[in-house]
């Protein structure tokens, strides 16, 4: 578990470093992250907090349509429950106070010009329901006071029909759907596993160059092949920010993780300590209003009505892997690969605060 003193120690650090270099010579660097060291300075990266309520739908349609779908969602229910979610997350009582500790201003740069990309899931026939993207994005401009025209939700990989097929609703004025954002066009190194970290793959080049400051990973729940441990949520997301091509080659599941830790994802690192000094990737969510056992091209089998929410992508996807998918809905996970998902990154079980379980409101 990360202790409250170790924050502070982390936060000083991210601010010297900061200070010390400079910013845009750092966002391009190819320096490794080491692992089992802060990424979000202000939560707890280990804490993944869930809530299920029948409330957020008015009624059981399982395989729904995604347009049916966001018929049946009553939004201020799920509106409600991801602010509950953020104060639980963040051990807030006020909501606006949580979100202002999850979303961290970019150095030198004030909210209003502050970049944000938001990855969704756009393969299929399950995508993310227009009641949660429009929180995230209201959140983002209500709150915070990021300009709707600087927040762009895209899907690189499976986008290109994204504004026909997931019309979202309810959004900020301005707000941009990005459809592909032009693809994973520009090289980056990926790290270690992925054939020794001497390698590199193509990214989408916002976040190469350094044009995005703030990513937030909406994902969905649904199952695929057991190498990836059953499983498709907020780590494998990202085969819609980088290439999916190397993702179905011998060393698949390294390069899924070498890609989880580059600073595309991770925000720009220290190459001296291999600290990040300052987080890129900032919410990481999992919407299973609708989920599903198989996947990840399939429609929705179950409607479990369940929303969580964390800072690390890594620890999110195998705590929903494990207590969620595994545990109450009983479907088969993979636990050489989601163990992976923690010891990739430096964890094991044991370092899982709260006995290893999701958090509850």
């Amino acid at each position: 578990m990360i202790s409250r003193r170790r924050f502070v120690k982390n936060t000083a650090i991210i601010g010297a470093g900061i200070t010390g270099f400079p910013f845009v010579f750092i966002r391009r660097s190819n320096a490794a992250w080491e692992r089992k060291t802060v990424i979000h300075p202000n939560v707890d990266n280990l804490r993944v907090v869930g809530i299920t309520d029948p409330g957020m739908t008015r009624e059981v349609e399982p395989r729904a349509s995604w347009f049916r779908q966001n018929e049946l969602v009553k939004q201020k229910a799920v509106w409600k429950n991801i602010d509950r979610l953020a104060c639980t997350l963040t051990k807030s009582g006020d909501p606006v106070k949580a979100w202002e500790t999850i979303f961290v201003r970019p150095p030198r740069k004030p909210w209003s010009e502050t970049v944000v990309a938001i990855k969704t899931n756009n393969i299929g026939a399950q995508h993310t329901r227009s009641a949660v993207m429009s929180k995230i994005c209201h959140t983002l401009t209500d709150i915070i006071g990021v300009k709707p025209g600087n927040i762009h939700i895209y899907d690189a990989c499976h986008g290109s029909d994204m504004r026909k097929d997931t019309p979202f609703a309810g959004l900020p004025d301005g707000c941009r759907i990005e459809d592909r954002w032009g693809g994973s066009n520009t090289y980056t190194k990926i790290p270690r596993p992925w054939k020794g970290g001497e390698d590199k793959s193509e990214c989408l080049k916002y976040l190469v160059n350094g044009n995005v400051d703030i990513l937030i990973n909406l994902a969905m729940c649904k199952g695929h092949s057991s190498r990836f441990g059953g499983f498709t949520m907020t780590m494998k997301n990202h085969f819609g920010t980088f290439s999916p091509s190397y993702g179905h080659w011998i060393g698949s599941v390294d390069y899924l993780m070498g890609i989880n830790q580059t600073p595309e994802i991770l925000g720009p690192i220290d190459p001296r300590s291999g600290q990040v000094l300052y987080p890129r990737q900032q919410l990481c969510l999992v919407d299973a209003l609708w989920a599903s056992e198989d996947g990840p091209k399939c429609a929705p089998s179950n409607q479990p009505n369940f929303l969580a929410m964390g800072v690390m992508s890594p620890v999110v996807d195998y705590m929903v892997a494990t207590r969620f998918r595994s545990e109450k809905m009983g479907w088969e996970t993979d636990m050489e690969t989601t163990r992976r998902m923690l010891t990739e990154f430096g964890y094991s079980e044991s370092d899982l605060p709260n006995g290893g379980k999701i958090v509850e409101p």
